[in-house]
């Protein structure tokens, strides 16, 4: 019989929530900065946070050191949550979110990095609360980088198990021999691709501010944006769109590959199986796109500037290669509204929602990974029909994958999608249309941000009932956990004393 070690479950807890308050703090001293009163109510938050989790980690320092795969699953899981009930204070302290089931949201859509917002304006908003609201991404960015690195693959599940067992992964190919310094060597990576970004940022006209903030948004694949057009803002500067859209390619990166290219081993990034697909889908997708909006869209609609034809097809180019990788990687900026193209570009769009970055990066989705993986399994498929007696294993990054990895991807696949038809109809029960339910159920899943029907590139998530608001927090935090890490908790299995 074992029981779970509730006390060191409650320790991390309380270690999260001072994590929590520190950031917290930063953004107060951003409202400092800019002589905002609402700096005082982030203050207060802050406090909050760290007295109540300082509390909680005096009370339970005297737990067993000793973490089993069930204590695994709830950190993870609880950990997460904690952060999101906690990260509703500085919005409602402030009052610049009176609403909790609208603060919950948008701290729920912050830390799993969907970017889905329910501000209407959120140019009024003050700037400590729009910092915050950029860190939270920023924070579960990198929450997802330790995550899938330190914890994840010791609990052997979801795709994180891939990540930890192919070539990409740290476990298959260290970093560094001890876990957690792998973890530290990703976290400054993270840290240094935010100061570059912000940096380059600045240089293409934008201010200190909104480069920072914009720089946050980018390397978590977030897509919270200190404008109300979000990146359409600045469609006459097309520096920074290109900017963005590299390091966008980056954040939908595995990690690790970067460790690689800094250390010289460009020969192992030119040998990833999951990289050469990541970088053949963005430029596939990305030229058809720039094709069709040249050739076909409204100019009105896809923001392409007229009369010059090199401006056009520049501009095409530009908004095409930003929204596919935006939608890739679940980034979720938007340019301009991809939805009122073509109906084929919808069509396409619509599929590369399934899609998602790599595994090992910020990125939500599927993952590529898990996708080529499927379609190799497929296609042996047919060769295990004609030649029943063969041994033919899927194979990848030129080694043979044990069947217990297929099955995970096969009943991950089968899962999500189960989540996918499940939330649409949740969605649906509430009243909303076909386009707008699909759409929010699998942007909310696949941590995307902008969807169809009313939830649209041009809309935001304001208008959902209550009950569709945490439905939607739910689908974001089971899509951002890999699926098994959440549901797992709601087996009877789970709980027993076994």
């Amino acid at each position: 019989m074992t029981r779970l070690n509730y006390k060191i479950i409650s320790y991390i807890m309380g270690l999260l929530l001072v994590f929590n308050g520190g950031f917290m703090m930063i953004s107060a001293l951003v409202s400092a900065y800019y002589n905002e009163p609402e700096g005082w109510n982030i203050l207060m938050a802050s406090g909050v946070a760290v007295v109540l989790g300082a509390a909680v980690m005096y009370f339970t320092r005297d737990h067993v050191k000793q973490l089993q795969k069930k204590e695994g699953y709830l950190i993870v899981t609880l950990g997460w949550l904690i952060m999101a009930f906690a990260g509703t204070m500085p919005y409602m302290f402030s009052g610049a979110i009176d609403n909790y089931t609208d603060a919950f949201f948008e701290t729920m859509s912050g830390f799993t990095t969907t970017g889905a917002s329910i501000m209407n304006d959120i140019e009024i908003m003050p700037k400590g609360i729009l910092f915050w609201r950029s860190l939270t991404h920023w924070i579960g960015g990198m929450g997802i980088i330790v995550l899938a690195v330190a914890i994840l693959p010791l609990l052997g599940i979801g795709g994180m198990q891939l990540f930890a067992a192919e070539s990409p992964g740290p476990s298959a190919d260290k970093l560094h021999p001890r876990i957690t310094d792998t973890a530290k060597r990703l976290w400054l990576i993270y840290v240094g691709y935010t100061g570059i970004e912000t940096v380059l940022l600045k240089l293409a006209g934008m201010g200190w501010f909104d480069a920072v903030n914009h720089a946050l948004s980018t390397l978590s694949t977030g897509g919270f944006s200190t404008k109300n057009a979000s990146i359409a803002y600045w469609n006459d500067n097309p520096a920074i769109q290109w900017i963005i859209t590299v390091f966008m390619f980056i954040a939908g990166m595995n990690f690790v590959l970067s460790y690689f290219g800094f250390k010289g081993k460009f020969s192992k990034i030119g040998k990833d199986t999951e990289f050469k697909w990541y970088t053949s889908f963005v430029l596939g997708f990305s030229i058809i796109g720039t094709f069709l909006i040249y050739f076909q869209a409204d100019p009105s609609v896809s923001t392409i500037d007229h009369p010059m034809v090199l401006g056009e097809f520049e501009s095409a180019a530009r908004h095409s290669f930003f929204q596919v990788l935006a939608v890739i990687t679940t980034t979720g900026f938007v340019s301009a509204d991809f939805t009122m193209w073509t109906p084929f570009l919808t069509i396409m769009f619509f599929g590369l929602f399934f899609l998602g970055g790599s595994a090992g990066s910020t990125s939500g989705g599927i993952k590529v990974m898990r996708h080529i993986i499927l379609i190799r399994n497929g296609v042996l498929e047919f060769k295990r029909t004609l030649h029943p007696n063969a041994i033919l294993p899927v194979r990848y990054n030129r080694r043979a994958l044990t069947s217990n990895v297929v099955f995970n991807v096969l009943g991950f696949f089968i899962l999500y999608m189960l989540a996918f038809i499940v939330g649409s109809i949740g969605l649906a029960a509430l009243g909303l249309d076909f386009d707008t339910a699909i759409g929010g159920a699998l942007s909310s899943l696949g941590n995307v941000g902008p969807a169809f029907g009313d939830l649209s590139p041009v809309n935001n998530f304001a208008g959902l009932p209550e009950l569709g608001k945490w439905w939607c927090a739910f689908l974001m935090l089971i899509g951002r956990l890999e699926l098994f890490t959440v549901l797992i908790l709601l087996t009877p299995f789970f709980w027993r004393n076994r």
